[in-house]
């Protein structure tokens, strides 16, 4: 764990006790955070979230190779429960349940088809899973893969609307400072793009949105806790364009959010649901915040 993040763990438990500081930047509408609560020793660490189009499904991946879908319940605009489902362990391409470093499973795809892509941090690569609890088709790793940090590797993954994956590494940069972004067309993986690293925050999630824009959740960890930002770009052949900065959280108004989903509710209004990862601490919190976005 690195040393920044160690110190944000140890300074959430005093910021739970004081008011959480406001949003001090950007245009989304922050609608709700829902504490999730459970006992049960599979809950906890939630590093990617994925909503269905009603937005009562869910599916939500653990950094311990942890996989469960669940049902939301709601009062208007607000979360009023979540009642979980089945739970599945990640799997390699045997058959073997994953643990240790080779499952820091942190972001997750589900597909049109219903096969789920899942991206890893410990050892960096994707595997496609043809179902849930399944095993693992490895996608094939280029050398560069092989140099990205222990923890820096890949947190986000998302889809296109051609069906093409996209990653990027937590804190491995290119030579000049930017976030490479890696997309797989099937066959290889390209670097297509790099994204500004602005003001120390790193790329936690990332969805394209039903809008076909490219969201990123991104985190920074200090000495008195956890910011969050999203931002979004308009993505062609040509590269990244249009960023645009959604929200930017003030230190404790938010735990560790790490997963992200983007979706149209019933009015036909693009929504963020985030989950943050409680790291199996008990002076964290699992929560699942809600912003209503501009379109």
């Amino acid at each position: 764990m690195r040393l920044g993040l160690a110190v944000a763990i140890g300074a959430a438990l005093l910021l739970s006790l004081l008011p959480a500081r406001a949003i001090n930047r950007g245009k989304a509408e922050h609608l709700d955070s829902f504490t999730w609560n459970r006992t049960d020793p599979w809950f906890g660490g939630f590093s990617a979230i994925e909503v269905g189009d009603d937005g009562l499904s869910m599916t939500v991946l653990s950094d311990r190779a942890k996989i469960l879908t669940a049902r939301i319940s709601r009062d208007g605009e607000r979360i009023s429960g979540v009642t979980p489902g089945q739970v599945h362990k990640v799997r390699s391409s045997r058959n073997k349940v994953l643990n240790g470093r080779a499952g820091d499973s942190e972001g997750l795809v589900v597909a049109p088809d219903g096969s789920l892509y899942i991206s890893f941090e410990g050892i960096a690569r994707v595997a496609r899973y043809r179902r849930i609890g399944g095993p693992a088709e490895v996608l094939s790793r280029p050398k560069a893969f092989d140099h990205m940090a222990r923890n820096g590797a890949f947190e986000a993954l998302a889809m296109d609307p051609k069906g093409r994956l996209y990653t990027m590494p937590e804190s491995s940069r290119a030579a000049d400072g930017t976030i490479p972004v890696y997309r797989w067309d099937g066959r290889v993986w390209d670097t297509v793009f790099h994204l500004d690293q602005i003001g120390g925050f790193l790329p936690v999630a990332a969805d394209f949105g039903p809008d076909g824009l490219l969201y990123v959740l991104e985190r920074k960890a200090g000495t008195l806790g956890f910011r969050s930002r999203l931002r979004r770009w308009t993505v062609t052949e040509q590269g990244a364009s249009n960023e645009e900065t959604l929200f930017q959280s003030g230190t404790g108004r938010h735990d560790n959010l790490e997963g992200l989903s983007v979706w149209r509710d019933a009015q036909g209004k693009l929504r963020a649901t985030m989950i943050s990862d409680d790291n199996f601490l008990f002076l964290q919190r699992t929560e699942i915040v809600e912003y209503r976005l501009p379109d």
